[in-house]
């Protein structure tokens, strides 16, 4: 595992890039639902606000989570550390925990209208594609390190599994996120084990009772575990409306207006 701490960084990178390219690859060849705005138009100011996020943490945080792990574990301090759990053992229950958090602050960030009005910048997309997986608010995405890093703190999570974690809820954002249609004789099977973009387009309905439900970025036993679980959407997929009503202007999709939708309603 040292060459996954020691090349953390451009894995990472390779790991995002290839994804990227896959999924806007699948969308273009084979899109599931029509864009209402183009990518040309759109794109610059979703990946424009993916740079922005990145350098925000590349500046606030130059250890970030996987330098608090490793701190955490030369120290001997957190939970595992303290019970000295196996290295396997921690790797996988460390993974688990974590995904397990982030669904719950995914629900918080729902309930809290404080939150709430912090992750609206990612429902607010009126499009649904593999660049909403990467479209938060830099203040939500400062406060989810914050998260991740307490959490971190107190279980005592190896580096490995931190990183591991990135990589995959990276990956599963784009794709969950992805404008395409899985094969119906794969789909009701993969969706069992984790989230696909058929369950979780449900949450990013305009409808209330819809968009609260289907939390889960990567696993999505959580949502049937905690009773937060939609099978299907109330109107077809690939018409019904995405996105929050008070933010249906064109002009809402830039990225000026996406930084002050937290604090506006129009």
């Amino acid at each position: 595992m040292n060459s996954l701490l020691d090349f953390e960084g451009q894995i990472r990178l390779s790991v995002f890039i290839i994804i990227f390219t896959i999924m806007a690859l699948w969308e273009i060849k084979a899109p599931f639902r029509k864009l209402r705005l183009s990518r040309t138009s759109r794109w610059p100011h979703q990946l424009g606000l993916i740079i922005l996020n990145t350098v925000a943490v590349r500046l606030l945080f130059p250890v970030a989570a996987v330098g608090t792990a490793q701190y955490m574990q030369q120290q001997g301090w957190g939970l595992m550390n303290l019970l000295g759990f196996n290295p396997a053992i921690a790797l996988i229950s460390g993974f688990i925990l974590l995904d397990f958090a982030i669904y719950w602050q995914h629900v918080i960030a729902h309930r809290l209208d404080w939150f709430w009005k912090l992750h609206r910048t990612h429902h607010a997309d009126t499009d649904y594609d593999l660049t909403t997986g990467l479209r938060f608010h830099p203040l939500e995405i400062i406060l989810s390190m914050l998260i991740k890093i307490l959490v971190i703190v107190l279980l005592g999570i190896p580096a490995t599994a931190v990183i591991l974690f990135e990589i995959v809820l990276s990956g599963s954002a784009m794709f969950n996120h992805s404008n395409i249609k899985l094969p119906e004789s794969i789909e009701p099977t993969l969706r069992k084990v984790i989230v696909t973009p058929s369950m979780h387009r449900i949450h990013h309905s305009t409808q209330q009772f819809e968009h609260d439900t289907n939390y889960g970025f990567f696993l999505s036993i959580w949502d049937r575990l905690f009773g937060s679980y939609t099978d299907k959407a109330m109107e077809n997929e690939q018409t019904m409306p995405i996105g929050l009503n008070i933010f249906r202007a064109k002009e809402n999709q830039r990225l000026g207006r996406i930084l002050k939708m937290p604090f506006t309603n129009h």
